[in-house]
């Protein structure tokens, strides 16, 4: 699936400058950018922009998302779940209010001011708020990714997620070697290196966690995999041998 940046507008009811704002600011890189400019996204922006749009309903900033994504052990299931609890007391909020309009056409008089109560949403929303940012805002790799991630231009965005494509690229086309093979060996170094150029310091011990990651993990499996079927093992086995010696 390859969609234009109207077409992705037209379908989520996000509007293109925000869109093109989300792409300067690092958060949705559009899977293909042509030498005419011209922005494609693909089934993985789309989940990207899903998840994008659910934090910025909780009003995380656009830094935080950007770091709270970028996070290996971001758990997307366990979001939805807080953001679904959090629709429901919502809804059932405006059904209160339903209720008392219908109150008030049939001619109710009582003054009540119940139903426009926030308390409860309030409290669960910045409950979440703190344990996403509990979670993510004390770790060293955080605070190093957000410091970085912080000065980049667009420029800068679209040239590491280049980068990163380019390194996909070449594991695609050793896929018919052992995941013991020098040379894929030394693409694993390389994609240690990316990390820690462009984020934080990635450790062996980092490094294994996001090898284990990537493949117990339906949202980094499915995306690794659109580059090739398998590749999402592949590199998860390149990278246990890697950091086992």
């Amino acid at each position: 699936m390859k969609m234009t940046v109207k077409e992705v507008a037209t379908l989520t009811g996000v509007s293109v400058r925000t869109l093109h704002y989300y792409h300067r600011e690092g958060i949705l890189i559009p899977s293909e950018i042509t030498t005419n400019k011209y922005r494609y996204y693909d089934a993985t922006n789309l989940r990207q922009l899903q998840n994008i749009l659910f934090l910025r309903e909780l009003d995380f900033s656009i830094q935080e998302i950007k770091t709270i994504l970028a996070d290996p052990d971001y758990d997307e299931i366990a979001a939805f779940k807080k953001q679904r609890h959090l629709l429901l007391l919502k809804r059932h909020r405006l059904d209160k209010l339903i209720a008392l309009l219908e109150q008030k056409l049939e001619g109710e008089t009582t003054m009540n001011f119940k139903p426009f109560e926030m308390t409860e949403i309030e409290a669960n929303k910045k409950q979440y708020e703190a344990e996403v940012k509990q979670r993510w805002g004390k770790t060293d790799a955080y605070s190093q990714s957000q410091k970085k991630t912080s000065t980049y231009s667009p420029e800068n965005w679209e040239a590491i997620h280049n980068e990163a494509e380019s390194i996909y690229a070449c594991f695609v086309a050793n896929l018919d070697k052992d995941a013991s093979d020098p040379t894929v060996q030394d693409l694993v170094a390389k994609w240690q290196d990316h990390i820690t150029q462009h984020y934080y310091e990635c450790t062996k011990e980092i490094l294994a966690g996001l090898g284990l990651m990537y493949i117990h993990d339906e949202r980094f499996k499915a995306n690794i995999d659109t580059h090739a079927t398998g590749l999402a093992q592949f590199i998860s086995d390149a990278i246990g041998i890697y950091t086992a010696k």
